[in-house]
């Protein structure tokens, strides 16, 4: 599935949030997978709203006062928390994400990061987070992750973004708009200039759209399958104060996209690598944003065993993938080789199992089902839950969920 985030009224982490709740993503999933960040209650809130004659889902954010004491980053006196860059990511790092979700959300905070630390002259890891470390950006990005994999999302694009000028209160003081971190993060990435004096690009959203989005600028071509409207806090009069989440199908018959299409497959020989690095190699291919990475044993030069590592990227994460292969390896470089692959589109349901509930994973193709998996990492904590084998959970699962589509 394709998503194309079409910034009308500017973006914010909640603005995008809503979008994607509106055109189809489950807020109870969404809130299932927030309840496993450690903040206590922490839930995303939606309620209709109007924009300019819009209807237009606005989400909010709650949760049970302060964090727990224990909390990395946790302040007696703060009922809001900030927290330094390194705890969030601990945060985001322990919670059980699915393995797309996690890179999603971690790459956000990165990107802000090292935003905050070119402002400010210090290093990415002694950054220390105010607003977008607070438990409502928290639970807008990670539930924009969330809400991406659940609608299936591989590929994003994304319109210009508009920018306004004028000064907006911060921890740090007046600070110019756009703020200087949103500045930091809009590198590379279209802008146009309107004449509102609103902050209408957060920092927030612009490290989201930085971060998941793969090219930018028009409309792609695609067949239009859902489309949902997110509302920011404001109601400005000179346009709506919304993000448009437009999901689509690629086009088959058009000429090939390749935001839409491409994949790029990274490769390197390894014959004097210890095998105990390569889960270590493996995961930062994963943060750095590949889509998959395996291993293939194979015999070297002078007859040595060895294997080879594969990673699949798109274009625009090919450079930093193929930097966390050079990093965490023995190799001295890596191969690259361009291809299109179809893919099926994804949705998500809730099944029983007892007393526990597992979420499975449907692969759609034309909008028949054709492949239907239990999430693996849910079964896995509902067997230890239930004190049942892993594959006992699993096969009920699949029962539960092949049942529910014959209905």
């Amino acid at each position: 599935m394709n998503l194309y985030i079409d910034c009308i009224g500017g973006i914010a982490g909640d603005m995008l949030l809503g979008g994607l709740i509106d055109a189809g993503a489950p807020v109870e999933l969404i809130n299932v997978e927030l309840s496993k960040m450690g903040i206590p209650g922490l839930r995303v809130n939606v309620e209709r709203v109007s924009r300019h004659a819009l209807d237009c889902c606005h989400v909010t954010v709650t949760w049970a006062g302060p964090v727990h004491a224990d909390e990395p980053g946790h302040h007696p006196e703060h009922e809001h928390a900030h927290r330094p860059y390194v705890h969030v990511r601990d945060l985001i790092a322990r919670a059980g994400l699915a393995e797309r979700v996690q890179t999603r959300a971690l790459r956000t905070f990165e990107l802000l990061a090292v935003a905050e630390g070119r402002i400010h002259g210090i290093e990415p890891d002694a950054v220390y987070f105010h607003e977008v470390g607070s438990e409502d950006s928290i639970a807008d990005v990670v539930g924009v992750a969330v809400a991406l994999e659940l609608l299936g999302v591989d590929d994003v694009r994304c319109s210009p973004l508009p920018l306004g000028r004028g000064f907006v209160r911060s921890a740090h003081g007046m600070l110019p708009l756009p703020a200087p971190a949103t500045m930091e993060l809009l590198k590379g990435i279209p802008t146009e200039g309107v004449d509102i004096a609103k902050e209408l690009v957060t920092p927030t959203g612009a490290a989201l759209v930085a971060a998941v989005s793969s090219s930018y600028g028009g409309y792609p071509s695609f067949t239009v399958t859902a489309i949902g409207y997110g509302a920011g806090g404001r109601d400005l009069p000179q346009r709506p104060n919304v993000v448009r989440a437009v999901l689509g199908k690629p086009d088959r018959l058009a000429v090939p996209s390749v935001s839409a299409t491409e994949v790029i497959v990274l490769e390197t020989n390894l014959d004097d690598c210890s095998p105990e690095l390569v889960p270590d190699a493996a995961a930062a291919a994963m943060r750095a944003g590949a889509l998959d990475v395996w291993t293939t044993p194979a015999f070297m030069k002078k007859g040595r065993p060895g294997f080879v590592m594969s990673a699949l990227a798109r274009r625009s994460n090919m450079q930093a993938v193929a930097d966390a292969m050079l990093s965490e390896t023995s190799a001295l470089g890596v191969r690259m080789c361009a291809y299109e692959r179809i893919e099926l589109d994804r949705s998500f349901i809730l099944v029983d199992v007892e007393t526990e509930t597992v979420s499975v994973k449907l692969g759609l193709r034309d909008g028949a089902i054709v492949n239907v998996a239990p999430e693996h990492d849910d079964c896995a904590a509902v067997a230890a839950k239930l004190g049942k084998p892993v594959k006992e959970v699993y096969a009920r699962a699949l029962t539960a969920a092949l049942a529910a589509q014959r209905r």
